[in-house]
């Protein structure tokens, strides 16, 4: 495998990058930099998946001036490079997992959340359709003093409820997995992104039920629980 170095060491236009810290990513390359001094996340993609990158692109060039996502400083077509800004703040995976930060608090961070996607789906729709996020893992939020939203090689046209299930989903199923807490949570976060949208969802247990289960193919491990908690979640909801 090609690693980030590489692309640094041959290519001139690269030769101020300074690697600070590597992601975990399961498709591409995504690095903290520093260029000339200057903060920036380098998200290297893998041959193939040039769709991808221009679909992320125009989401950042398109939204960063309205919306809490990183701005776009740059794109390589030829080695399949987009440079952005660095957002410095905590992920809200693990905000909402740790057990010392009260309640209120978390639901607080829903809030804030239901609102950077009412800002998401208002901003991209057009009188046909909406653009939804895609990949709606509950890791690819920050929180500074607001909520930021980055990783958007899977924005496509679709449903809000979508979104809103596939992050209910996420919620649901991270360390530790289908707590009281968790399923309160989701419950807030849709009612507060419904109040902000005077919208309302007819099947949204069907989607998170759904969700969980396309869960599997990434993690097969834990096939058992998310199959027993899609049923019951499809029958009962989440309260």
């Amino acid at each position: 495998m090609v690693e980030l170095e590489d692309l640094i060491l041959k290519s001139e236009k690269y030769k101020n990058v300074i690697i600070q810290k590597k992601f975990d990513s399961k498709k591409n390359t995504v690095a903290y930099v520093t260029i000339d001094d200057k903060p920036r996340v380098i998200k290297w993609f893998v041959p193939g998946f040039k769709r991808q990158m221009k679909t992320e692109y125009n989401i950042l060039k398109k939204g960063s001036t309205k919306i809490n996502i990183p701005v776009i400083h740059d794109i390589d077509e030829e080695n399949n490079v987009i440079i952005m800004s660095y957002i410095n703040g905590i992920n809200l995976c693990d905000i909402l997992n740790d057990e010392k930060i009260d309640y209120k608090e978390k639901e607080k961070l829903m809030h804030l959340l239901s609102e950077w996607f009412k800002d998401f789906h208002n901003f991209f729709k057009t009188q046909e359709q909406f653009t939804i996020r895609g990949d709606t893992n509950l890791r690819n939020f920050i929180f500074t003093d607001r909520i930021w939203g980055v990783d958007f090689e899977e924005s496509r046209i679709g449903k809000p409820v979508e979104d809103i299930a596939g992050l209910c989903s996420s919620i649901l199923t991270t360390d530790p997995m289908f707590t009281i807490e968790k399923n309160r949570l989701c419950e807030s976060f849709i009612k507060s992104y419904l109040k902000l949208t005077q919208g309302k969802f007819d099947n949204i247990n069907d989607e998170i039920a759904y969700a969980l289960l396309e869960k599997i193919q990434f993690r097969p491990e834990d096939e058992e629980i998310l199959r027993e908690n899609s049923k019951i979640i499809k029958k009962k909801g989440l309260s």
